[in-house]
């Protein structure tokens, strides 16, 4: 240990020898110390009467002991205190290393050259900096300075350590490097840096590089393991090589490995991200049928294949034993599980599902918009008003969301009454306009609503000045579809020339300028034709 360790120890050890065991009560006084108890004595105390020579020889005798004769226990303390200075030691030591590593443009084999040499936690430390901070292709670097300090750095187990870590980041070329210097160190190559290198080039596609390595094994007479070929099915997966992936398994059978419950989840994620629904029941079927378990991953990817193809029941099916695992969902998931719900006219479903998605995420803005549009597109003034009230009391703020959805749905109804209240509460609600509002106004107008006044009132506010923003839930027009006036500024930007569409800013006044001259330029040309006609 260093001086200041020893230091530190002997000041510990002084106050365990002279610090009594037991502190006087806070409620009492301290009594007067006596012979019993060992008390450090100042000089002018002392004095040379017969009577304190005996004290003093007795004292000398008892300090004797305390230094001479002591205890296990207190031997096992000396051994405890001795491991706590040095842990804090290490640790003071690991901080100052990694305050150097900090600083901007620090160079991890300056820092080892200048300080000469480094434990193993110290060099683990400058690695683990080394992955976290983006920097692993300095790795091989400093492993290969460190170990060539100390001969006996160079074996297996660090070599092993090292490729993982490298086959993580993606370094498969660095790691190829690392497998040709431990043969030529002779060192043992394990089945398990096999393993690492096949799985790292299968990862990047490097399919005929990863068989050479295979067959290397074999030739090896390197015992082959399911979990190299879990590696490479995972591989073919993710590269859509979705026939390779059932020829990987005739080959891990002849090999004399069986798949595994890891194999079949694999499989069957492979299959439901290339939309093979065939092969991916098949493959689920066999995890049934053997007992094994189906992983939640498993699950969600075949949520999603479901959704995606629109099949209603078996999304369902598989949505409840998704809940039941308690995996969790994305957003983006739940939308299109809604989208299909939405398509095959099942509003009702909406409200059940939103009340669902809501005991299990805080996706708030998507619960209260599915469970609104359920009764929106219902056309249930009830139910909106009965999910408005459940808002409210849940302090869920209105948004231009809510605000579309009741409008298309009394647009729908040709309730002109309540369309005009919830346009007049707009500002109100401190709330502004969207594009699909401005587009319920104007579809409104031509089936028979006066909404001139709104229409004044936004101007004189400037929020037609606003440039033009589409803020209302994709759900919501893709249950209520496009009205006129939306589906009009489509074909008329459909027509512009690319300058014109490409206008830096658009505002709403603009918009609905360019659409009614549009339509003006329409019917013009029209009424010539019949003219001529």
């Amino acid at each position: 240990m260093t001086n200041a360790a020893m230091a530190s120890l002997d000041f510990i050890n002084f106050r365990l020898q002279y610090t009594p065991n037991k502190k006087p009560h806070r409620t009492q006084r301290a009594k007067t110390p006596n012979l019993k108890t060992p008390t450090l004595l100042s000089s002018n105390s002392l004095s040379t009467s017969p009577s304190s020579s005996t004290s003093s020889s007795k004292l000398k005798s008892h300090d004797y002991h305390y230094h001479h004769c002591k205890t296990p226990e207190n031997a096992h303390s000396t051994k405890h205190i001795t491991h706590l200075v040095e842990t804090f030691h290490e640790h003071q030591r690991l901080k100052n290393l990694l305050r150097k590593l900090y600083k901007r443009d620090s160079s991890p084999v300056q820092i080892l050259k200048h300080e000469g040499d480094w434990s193993k936690d110290e060099f683990w430390t400058v690695i683990k900096f080394l992955k976290e901070s983006s920097r692993a292709k300095e790795i091989h670097q400093v492993f290969d300075m460190w170990s060539n300090i100390e001969k006996s750095r160079i074996n297996e187990v660090n070599y092993e350590k090292i490729l993982e870590l490298l086959v993580e980041e993606g370094l498969i070329e660095k790691v190829l490097c690392m497998v040709q210097e431990m043969k030529d160190l002779g060192l043992n190559v394990s089945s398990k840096v096999y393993n690492y290198v096949i799985h790292g080039l299968a990862d990047e596609g490097k399919f005929g590089e990863a068989l050479v390595f295979l067959k290397e094994m074999r030739e090896m007479n390197l015992k082959l393991q399911t979990k190299t070929y879990n590696g490479l099915i995972q591989a073919y997966a993710k590269h859509g090589k979705y026939g390779e992936m059932s020829k990987c398994v005739k080959k891990m059978e002849l090999s004399g490995c069986s798949p595994d419950s890891f194999t079949y989840n694999l499989l069957t994620i492979g299959f439901a991200r290339g939309r093979l629904l065939t092969n991916m029941d098949r493959m689920h079927q066999t995890l049934l049928s053997k007992r094994m378990l189906v992983q939640s991953s498993t699950l969600v990817a075949m949520l999603e294949a479901y959704a995606d193809v629109g099949l209603v029941e078996k999304m369902e099916y598989i949505y409840r034993k998704v809940v039941f695992s308690k995996a969790r969902l994305k957003e983006d998931l739940f939308r299109k599980m809604a989208s299909v719900y939405i398509q095959n006219y099942m509003y009702s479903r909406l409200d059940e599902f939103g009340a669902g998605i809501a005991s299990r995420s805080r996706y708030i803005d998507l619960v209260w918009c599915l469970r609104l549009l359920s009764h929106g597109c219902l056309l249930s003034r009830k139910g909106m008003e009965s999910i408005i009230r459940d808002m409210e009391g849940a302090q869920y703020p209105w948004s231009i969301t809510v605000v579309n959805t009741m409008a298309l749905a009394y647009l729908k109804m040709k309730d002109f009454k309540q369309l005009d209240v919830l346009l007049s509460q707009l500002v109100t609600r401190n709330l502004k306009p969207d594009m699909v509002t401005i587009g319920v106004l104007f579809d409104a107008n031509v089936v028979g609503f006066d909404g001139t006044w709104i229409f004044r009132e936004w101007r004189r506010m400037g929020l037609l000045g606003r440039e033009v923003e589409m803020e209302t839930d994709p759900l919501v027009l893709a249950a209520f579809r496009k009205g006129s006036f939306l589906r009009r500024c489509e074909e008329v930007f459909s027509k512009l020339e690319s300058n014109a569409a490409e206008k830096s800013v658009w505002t709403y006044s603009d918009l609905i300028d360019m659409v009614f001259k549009h339509r003006e330029e329409k019917v013009q040309v029209v009424g010539s034709v019949e003219k001529e006609a």
